[in-house]
């Protein structure tokens, strides 16, 4: 009996320390990740109000409103407002789109239509500011439509660009040019929404950097995550959202996307990845995975099982299996050596 419990304590003891150098190894590279791209960056304090308006459009009309300039830094900022095309386009050698601010097609039209009031009153295509230190300014702007408008949607920037730079500790001029995007609905004609789901992946391993509609990147390590593309080919844009829920089987916690995760949108003539990704995926586990992707009237889920990091599992298995087997095979020859010694 003293002998099957010390068979059982040296493998308790064996997968003890397999599993803290597992553990040890991951937490020195996950450091070794983190530290990897940081840098300060010396720049402006300017941001707008609101990020983004959404407008009604009829033929033959004007629109008139503001957006406010802040500057939260010391020193006085000139800046230049004007209007740029909303668009994506297909980069072919990333074999993505991305988002541009000089492609114009049949949905960036409007930004012939909008224009600043200057200091004579009249409407010109672009305007300079001084936004004071600590203070905002307001940047009336205009809205005036042809006759005749295109049916769906029509969209839009409107940079607020700082002529005003600041050098950086490293001696270089940083500028910075916030938008505020125009999501315009024409009241006539046909609305085609029509959104086309596809590439639906679930699964462990390296989280592909990708940039967002904000331009923010996300992060590249081993984690459990879930994407999928979404086309618009219909003439108005719709808002797209993608839900990730992971249940444990064999492993710890689990992982559902936030409630309040923003959604993004999708204008026509795009195609953008919906993404979500567990960032604290344990070391390794079994779990069931749904993912449900929404993207205006349109949905689709897939569902499956899926093994993380499944090595260090293995590896323990067959360390297991090997000290049993060699147990089995000492306990079944002492066995023999006692029946042949009672045999004589």
């Amino acid at each position: 009996m003293k002998k099957i419990n010390s068979g059982i304590v040296a493998v308790g003891v064996i997968l003890l320390l397999f599993a803290s150098l597992f553990i040890s190894i991951n937490t020195w590279a996950d450091e070794e990740k983190s530290g990897e791209g940081q840098s300060e960056v010396v720049g402006t304090s300017i941001s707008l109000m609101p990020v983004s308006k959404v407008l009604q459009l009829s033929s033959n009309s004007e629109y008139e409103d503001t957006m406010t300039v802040s500057n939260d830094g010391n020193e006085d900022i000139d800046i230049e407002v004007y209007a740029a095309p909303y668009s994506y386009v297909y980069s072919e050698e990333e074999g993505v789109y991305k988002l541009g601010f000089s492609h114009e097609n049949n949905f960036t039209q409007l930004v012939r239509w909008i224009s600043f009031v200057n200091s004579k009153g009249e409407w010109v295509a672009t305007k300079k500011y001084k936004v004071p230190a600590h203070g905002s300014t307001d940047v009336k702007y205009k809205i005036t439509t042809p006759n005749n408008i295109p049916a769906g949607g029509q969209y839009a920037v409107i940079f607020a660009h700082t002529l005003t730079g600041v050098i950086s500790a490293n001696g270089i001029k940083t500028e910075a040019s916030p938008g505020m995007v125009i999501y315009g609905r024409s009241t006539e004609g046909e609305v085609k929404m029509s959104a086309e789901i596809s590439d639906m992946k679930v699964g462990y391993g390296a989280n592909t950097p990708t940039t967002g509609e904000d331009g923010a990147t996300t992060s590249s390590k081993d984690v459990f995550s879930a994407s999928a593309k979404v086309k618009n080919s219909g003439n108005v844009d719709f808002s797209a959202v993608g839900k990730l829920k992971v249940e444990s089987i064999i492993g710890f916690g689990g992982y559902e996307t936030p409630a309040d995760r923003g959604r993004i949108s999708v204008i026509p003539e795009s195609e953008l990845e919906v993404s979500d990704a567990w960032e604290d995926t344990p070391a390794f586990g079994l779990y069931k995975a749904t993912w449900t992707v929404t993207a205006g009237d349109s949905t689709e889920t897939v569902e499956t099982v899926v093994f993380v990091n499944p090595l260090p599992a293995i590896i323990v298995v067959i360390i297991v299996l090997t000290i049993i087997t060699i147990w089995i095979i000492m306990v079944v020859r002492k066995r023999k050596e006692r029946s042949s010694r009672l045999a004589v």
